[in-house]
């Protein structure tokens, strides 16, 4: 069978994604950030369009490394995490039958227990279409939330995790698929001898099993992971099998892509286990006249000031004292995301930016490739970057929901399938099975 991509779609429990001011505009979705059926609704839209599955990012603080407050994020809504994402999925889970369905969740602060029966559960009630988007954290306010005063020391983290993640296989390992009898005229309900300890014990993680939830359909979840770091890469290649990434250009994706596959080598993985998806934005316009009107007008309600804040808090450094036109330069990454300053950097002194014009760009996709045009030539440039080696699909990061996502899955979805690049029906029984065909 041809190679086909592979879409996850993007969600965030709050009012704004990548886009800051698209919570402005009159189809926004927005103002129902608390409402379930507003997720509910993008979780049909997107298994309408055969959608691999969607994530939640998820951080566990109220941003506020601007002005060390949190007043830029509260009056205008940056990247606010309003809601649990597990409990949203479970709700997403009743109104879906194929969709997979991922959840962050920090090994900096929940148990292995917890999150191995967490994500087994919800592979109980979703039918095998769980996932679990891992993440190390970032940010001493998300310690502080959990009565730590800091988070482990960088190089620490990602060992944290794989010790983590080995306790969780342990404990998603505990009952033999085959334990379940349920035998109502012997009276049996599972076999014993089939459900095991784990008495894990390592560095930072101890646990003793087994887990009493039984194994899930799918046995463990999908795991998706968003590291671009060097120590982040290799923990991808051994863990990963949906890779978030954000990258400006094509060869910048070529690069990253060539890099993970040959990476999982080493851990005995074939390469296509592990769907690189970086993440693209769109805008779709009957022609490509109506769909740049569309991007100008939307790209208008932006802050340049709340995009200033918002790489302050993803990057941990307190912009408010640095001069707002002047360019941005280096500066030395001590909270946040290294990785994600980078990616800022380097596009910002590509085109000499300064702080202000970066915060803008930043405002309008967190410097996110937007797509701007008509079915026919966003398909065009989704096609070569595929077919080049750059990707094996795409996260889908719409700049207005749910209209973003109910344009692309009315337009740009079936002009993918007639050129025989996207499935037109799932063929899989779990998220996992779906990645794979």
């Amino acid at each position: 069978m041809p190679r086909q991509m592979h879409f996850i779609g993007f969600c965030i429990a709050g009012p704004n994604w990548h886009h800051n001011g698209s919570w402005r505009h009159d189809e926004s979705d927005a103002l129902d950030a608390l409402n379930p059926a507003r997720y509910e609704n993008i979780a049909r839209i997107l298994e309408s369009g055969k959608f691999d599955g969607l994530f939640f990012v998820d951080v566990l603080t109220l941003y506020d490394s601007f002005g060390q407050n949190f007043r830029a994020n509260i009056r205008q809504p940056g990247q606010m995490f309003m809601l649990e994402p597990v409990q949203l999925l479970a709700a997403m889970a009743r109104v879906t039958t194929h969709l997979g369905l991922a959840a962050t969740m920090s090994t900096a602060f929940y148990h292995p227990f917890h999150i191995a029966r967490t994500f087994a559960t919800l592979d109980h009630i979703s039918g095998g279409r769980a996932a679990w988007n891992i993440v190390t954290s970032a940010n001493d306010r998300e310690a502080q939330n959990f009565g730590l005063d800091r988070l482990m020391e960088r190089g620490l983290r990602y060992d944290h995790a794989e010790e983590v993640l080995e306790a969780c296989h342990a404990l998603w390992n505990s009952w033999d698929e085959d334990a379940l009898i349920l035998d109502r005229e012997n009276a049996i309900y599972a076999d014993p001898d089939k459900v095991h300890y784990v008495d894990f014990e390592g560095r930072w993680v101890k646990t003793r099993g087994p887990l009493q939830t039984p194994r899930s359909p799918q046995g463990s979840p999908v795991l998706m992971q968003a590291g671009s770091s060097e120590r982040g890469r290799e923990f991808a290649a051994r863990w990963g099998e949906v890779l978030f990434t954000l990258q400006h250009d094509k060869a910048d994706m070529q690069a990253f892509h060539a890099d993970i596959k040959a990476r999982m080598q080493k851990y005995g993985r074939p390469p296509e286990h592990c769907a690189v998806l970086p993440a693209i934005d769109i805008v779709v316009g009957e022609t490509e006249s109506i769909a740049r009107e569309k991007a100008e007008y939307l790209n208008s309600l932006v802050s340049p000031e709340l995009g200033v804040a918002e790489i302050a808090n993803h990057t941990g450094v307190d912009l408010s004292g640095y001069p707002l036109d002047e360019p941005l330069k280096d500066m030395e990454i001590t909270q946040g995301s290294r990785g994600v300053f980078d990616v800022i950097l380097r596009g910002s002194q590509s085109k000499n930016l300064t702080l202000r014009d970066a915060g803008r760009h930043y405002a309008i996709s967190e410097l996110t490739p937007q797509l701007v045009g008509t079915p026919q030539t966003i398909a065009d440039r989704m096609q070569d970057l595929f077919e080049s080696e750059a990707c094996d699909g795409f996260v889908i990061v719409p700049s207005l929901t749910p209209s973003g996502y109910v344009q692309f899955v009315k337009s740009v979805v079936p002009e993918l399938q007639r050129r025989g690049l996207y499935r037109t029906d799932y063929t899989g029984r779990t998220f996992r099975e779906n990645l794979r065909s």
